[in-house]
């Protein structure tokens, strides 16, 4: 019996042995994916300031750590129609975009190319449940506009990307869900810059 105890309990270290081994296996892999992630992501970001930084200001755009670049206030009040201002900016932006997402660098982690509106969270007299609702459309109705025309652009980069296009590209209404505030303590709306236009690129790991 001392004999079998003794075999049981050297298999028995062997079986804890090789789990700590799978474990630490497991956990290094995990880092590795997870580093790989930000390495993409921060070569993404320096990728996109490198394509765009000049014409950020003119544009009335910045792009955040997370790799969206935010268009401010684009649409007049209440509208969905989108201005030839705008209109002339997608002009330059939208086709250079897509050319830097669609290399070879990045276009393997890419799931949506996301185009967001948002709005400020008032409606004139309305209720704050009816000014949502409202303001969901209203966002709706701007993000599919953006889209509609980014990809109905006459351009060679955009045409030869097309069929990739439709599997990735997306248009999505925020309503007042993600507002932005002039203070860190977010006790202050920024109702200008909460009516924005954002273009985002969403990877695998976040689907």
């Amino acid at each position: 019996m001392k004999e079998n105890d003794t075999s049981w309990i050297n298999i028995a270290d062997v079986m804890s042995a090789l789990m700590m081994i799978f474990m630490f296996i497991a956990i290094a892999f995990l880092y590795q994916i997870l580093n790989e992630k930000e390495i993409y992501k921060v070569q993404l970001n320096k990728a996109l300031h490198k394509e765009f930084d000049k014409d950020l200001e003119e544009w009335k755009a910045i792009i955040t750590k997370d790799n969206i670049i935010r268009f401010d206030s684009p649409f007049s009040m209440g509208s969905d129609e989108i201005p030839q201002s705008f209109e002339n900016i997608l002009n330059e932006f939208f086709p250079r975009y897509i050319k830097l997402l669609s290399g070879r660098q990045f276009f393997k982690e890419i799931a949506e190319i996301r185009v967001e509106g948002h709005t400020s969270n008032g409606w004139g007299e309305a209720s704050q449940k009816q000014s949502y609702i409202y303001n969901m459309n209203l966002s709706q109705k701007r993000a599919s506009n953006v889209l509609t025309y980014c990809y109905n652009l006459e351009d060679s980069i955009i045409s030869s990307n097309i069929k990739w296009l439709q599997k990735k590209l997306r248009a999505n209404g925020m309503s007042s869900s993600n507002l932005l505030y002039q203070d860190e303590n977010k006790t202050s709306q920024d109702e200008l810059r909460s009516r924005r236009v954002e273009f985002k690129v969403l990877t695998k790991e976040h689907l």
